[in-house]
């Protein structure tokens, strides 16, 4: 455990020392989040899942630092480049950002302009230049390197070769990379304009065709939409400070006068600026303000996600359950009070005459022969017109019809999960299932989809996948570990987000509980194969 990193998430998250420790090394040991955070209150001051989360995120973060710190002062090692004032500022680097600036000089390039003036000896005369001394004639000065063997021909071709030369230097100074940086993040204006033999395919963008504003400003969405607009073809992307801002900051930092070398210079910072700063600094823009516009989708999918988990059950219901249709129909299921499905059928209610005839009095059927207390109907395609259907049929007043939100419904009817539960049913059976099973207990039934298919956020496919699942399935392990499990009657997928099991475990038990029958205590647990001490205690 590195003392460093305890002490800086320390001071940048204001928790005590003795408080980051402890999450560390009860992360180190395999406790989950959830667990810390309820069961360890003692060991972490009481720190709550959020204080936890972030902790373990950045201590991710500085060992990636650390891991790119190792592999660059190995890489400079080999080449024989690591001076001791060197090591000193890679070992102090504090961001990712910082350790790329003092590394760039170093790393190995292809060939630039630079390096073509560099092997036609033009180095010394880029040195003469930058030094801006009144006594230096550049023209002059150039005449000692015109080598027609190195391919230099004349003045004009030295002067060029040693303005390359200098435009590197000034790209690759760490002070002035810092500067642009904060200039692209500050004063940075992101254009979006439309691609001309798009505009008719794109329409679906016009509203960024001619569009720009403060990428500092600019809400997630627009960026995320912009970018997507920029990926599919249909919209041309830029972000940029004011030239003549980033051009005064540079020329303040390198000109040191207003002799003839001084203006070689401000030549070369000109095209440093406009050839090498300015691509790689909206390089850095775009990832930066892509990742901020990532963290804001995400925390509004997590927020609807939890919401959605966390919605009241109805209970042990027998329940009707109604995925609407206008063409097709609409799909009823019956289920018993632990979800098992008992029946299933078909109706026709928005056509009119004999199949509408016929859709009421197979519901008013289903619902004597099976004792249904509660309807649930998906809220897409027809749902509204099929809501209003039930209710005008005239069914007994106690059973009460709810709409569902039936988002990731047809994800799950055909995923391995639904084969394996109902193999001798159609997607349509499933996808009705999963709908009444929601109204009954919507955390149970939805851990068993993969999060980003519910449908609680836009940009899905968008945003950092790592991101988007690491935060998804945290907010999953927080919502089913904050409500816990029936270990009797849990699927297979709900068992998988308790503390200290995962997939393998959670298989296990419910293998043991097919064979055993069920649990008459938690310590019975412990007979599960491979359940040890560990797990046991994360997760009962």
């Amino acid at each position: 455990m590195d003392q460093k990193h305890i002490h800086k998430i320390s001071e940048e998250q204001s928790h005590k020392p003795w408080q980051v420790e402890a999450v560390a090394r009860l992360l180190e040991e395999g406790a989950t989040v959830p667990f810390i955070a309820r069961y360890r209150k003692e060991l972490t001051g009481s720190l709550d899942e959020i204080a936890i989360r972030e902790i373990r995120d950045r201590l991710i973060q500085l060992e990636d630092l650390d891991k790119r710190r190792e592999a660059i002062l190995k890489s400079l090692e080999e080449r024989e480049l690591l001076t001791d004032e060197l090591k000193a500022k890679i070992l102090a680097a504090e961001t990712m950002s910082e350790l790329e600036d003092i590394y760039l000089p170093f790393r190995p390039k292809k060939r630039t302009r630079a390096t073509i003036a560099r092997e036609k000896g033009l180095e010394p005369l880029a040195e003469l230049i930058f030094e801006q001394s009144d006594k230096t004639d550049p023209e002059e000065a150039s005449e000692d390197f015109i080598d027609p063997e190195k391919g230099v021909e004349s003045i004009d071709e030295a002067l060029a070769g040693a303005r390359d030369i200098i435009a590197e230097w000034i790209n690759e100074n760490q002070e002035a990379r810092e500067k642009m940086r904060q200039l692209f993040f500050e004063r940075g204006i992101i254009r979006a304009k439309a691609v001309k033999d798009k505009i008719e395919e794109g329409a679906k963008f016009k509203d960024y065709f001619e569009w720009e504003e403060p990428v500092s400003n600019a809400p997630s969405h627009r960026i995320l939409a912009m970018r997507r607009g920029e990926n599919e073809g249909f919209l041309n992307l830029g972000i940029n400070p004011p030239e003549d801002d980033a051009l005064e900051i540079l020329e303040k930092m390198f000109v040191k006068g207003t002799n003839l070398s001084a203006e070689q210079v401000t030549e070369a910072i000109q095209d440093s600026y406009k050839r090498l700063l300015s691509l790689s600094m909206e390089t850095e823009i775009r990832l930066g303000s892509k990742k901020k516009a990532d963290e804001e989708a995400i925390k509004v999918f997590v927020e609807n996600l939890q919401q959605l988990l966390l919605a009241s059950p109805l209970g042990e219901k027998r329940i009707m359950a109604v995925d609407p249709g206008f063409r097709t129909g609409c799909k009823i299921v019956c289920l018993d009070s632990q979800g098992k499905l008992l029946g299933n059928d078909t109706i026709y209610p928005h056509t009119k005459g004999v199949e509408n005839d016929e859709a009421i009095a197979k519901v008013k059927n289903l619902c004597s022969k099976y004792e249904i207390e509660a309807i649930a109907i998906g809220n897409g395609t027809a749902g509204r017109e099929t809501e209003t259907f039930i209710n005008e049929i005239g069914l007994p007043p106690e059973i009460i019809v709810v709409m569902v939100n039936e988002s990731g419904a047809s994800i799950y009817s055909a995923s391995e999960v639904a084969r394996e539960e109902f193999p001798d049913h159609d997607v349509t059976v499933r996808g009705a299932v999963s709908i009444g099973r929601r109204l009954m207990d919507p955390l149970a039934e939805l851990v068993k989809i993969d999060p980003k298919s519910i449908g609680v956020g836009q940009y899905q496919h968008d945003v950092d996948q790592g991101d988007l699942k690491q935060s998804l399935d945290d907010t999953v392990i927080s919502c089913v570990n904050a409500v816990g499990v029936e270990v009797n009657t849990a699927s297979k997928e709900l068992l998988t987000y308790v503390s200290g099991l995962g997939p393998v475990l959670a298989k296990n038990i419910v293998e043991y509980r097919n064979i055993n029958g069920a649990f008459g205590s938690r310590v019975e647990l412990k007979k599960v194969s491979r359940l040890g001490e560990k797990a046991f205690e994360q997760a009962a």
